[in-house]
């Protein structure tokens, strides 16, 4: 029975591991071991992690450098465990900063031994917004490619690197249900409801939440009965119980993620930092405003390098800015609550959203098939090469 090791960093990785372990399942009868690095879903799915993934939970130039020691020894670690287990293929899901650094050791180590696991990478860097060059250099130490979107396999494939368009899980998501959350969660039934979505790593939330909870209190003075839902994760649902505790407006607070959905279909509006959730948001017809802000250093090297129009998914897929979006200086309590007024009070700007929901979701699959189930196909299918290498051998 083959071993897969699977390693994913913060939630949206997570998720992405939990569906893929099982589509393996699914795919194999249960033919299948894993181990790795994940999350709560990936726990929910059997997977023992090795450490919590909040530990990886990083974004920015400047953020990781104090972190960078931890991180360090949690590489060695990782590497440690994968050579002592001998898995036949080894699955890493975005975590740039982690996952890549893993694969370039457990690429040397095979270099010099001749021996080691396939190196599987889902959710490459985001090459198509900025240094292209990246794509060359993890050519140079993975096997295969697994990508989210359409439009990024050629970078790869220019290259040599053999590159899947899977599609978007979120793309196959089932539709969520208002009225279910509203009375779950005790909301009145014609409430105006803003989503609130902070990010899930600490750093985005102790930078995000306090502007969110001044538009709120604006908001709150404005739209009566204003309630807002907040889903989070685990790794910083503390952080955001204690900075929602004096908001002006009811705060649902959701950390169960079968709630996720209805969730989604309960809000009238929503106000999110940049990442997977605004697709998701956009997947399931939430007009939505963008927010987002780094470290100023981050900041100032990001201008030099990354395309703001490629920030946010939706208006990456789209070809244009259907989503407003404001970053770093203009992440404003002001210009946010303008933006999100606009949304509650013109249907037109709304409908502007809602007609980019099916578009993006057709651009998201492949003949209708499960991404998750497509991912899973081709990493038996490097598994099974792997294995066939072997006994050749």
């Amino acid at each position: 029975m083959p071993l897969i090791y699977i390693i994913a960093g913060e939630a949206s990785g997570d998720a992405l591991g939990a569906g893929l372990i099982r589509a393996l399942r699914a795919e194999t009868g249960g033919r299948i071991e894993v181990a790795g690095i994940g999350g709560d879903r990936m726990a929910a799915e059997g997977l023992q992690t090795l450490f919590p993934i909040s530990e990886m939970a990083v974004m920015g130039i400047v953020e990781i450098l104090p972190k960078a020691p931890k991180l360090l020894r949690r590489i060695g670690q990782t590497v440690a465990d994968i050579q002592a287990r001998r898995p036949a293929v080894v699955v890493t899901i975005d975590s740039k900063a982690f996952t890549m650094r893993v694969n370039k050791r457990l690429h040397a180590l095979r270099t010099k031994t001749g021996e080691g696991p396939k190196l599987i990478h889902w959710v490459p860097p985001t090459v198509w917004a900025w240094r292209p060059g990246r794509a060359e250099v993890i050519a140079r130490y993975l096997d295969h490619l697994l990508t989210l979107y359409p439009f990024e396999p050629p970078y790869f494939e220019a290259h040599g690197l053999p590159t899947t368009f899977v599609g978007h899980p979120a793309a196959v998501a089932p539709d969520g249900n208002g009225k279910r959350f509203k009375g779950r969660y005790g909301l009145p039934a014609g409430a105006p409801v803003l989503g609130l979505f902070p990010g899930s790593r600490p750093g985005e939330v102790k930078r995000l939440l306090p502007i969110f909870g001044d538009v709120v209190d604006r908001l709150a003075a404005r739209y009566q009965g204003l309630r807002v839902v907040l889903p989070t994760v685990s790794g910083v649902a503390d952080a955001v119980r204690e900075g929602t505790a004096n908001w002006r407006a009811p705060v649902s607070i959701v950390t169960e993620h079968r709630h996720k959905a209805d969730a989604f279909a309960a809000c009238t509006v929503a106000l999110a930092a940049s990442g997977t959730v605004t697709l998701e948001l956009s997947l399931a017809g939430v007009p939505t405003v963008v927010a987002y802000r780094v470290n100023a250093l981050s900041a100032a090297i990001a201008r030099r390098l990354v395309d703001p129009e490629a920030v946010v998914l939706t208006n990456k897929l789209m070809g244009k800015r259907v989503i407003p979006q404001f970053l770093q200086e203009d992440c404003t309590a002001d210009r946010l609550t303008v933006a999100i007024e606009r949304l509650f009070d013109d249907p037109r700007a709304r409908a502007e959203q809602g007609a980019a929901s099916e578009a993006i979701r057709r651009m998201l699959t492949v003949d209708g098939e499960d991404p998750s189930i497509r991912a899973a196909k081709a990493v038996l299918k490097v598994t099974r090469e792997e294995a066939d290498a072997l006994v050749a051998d």
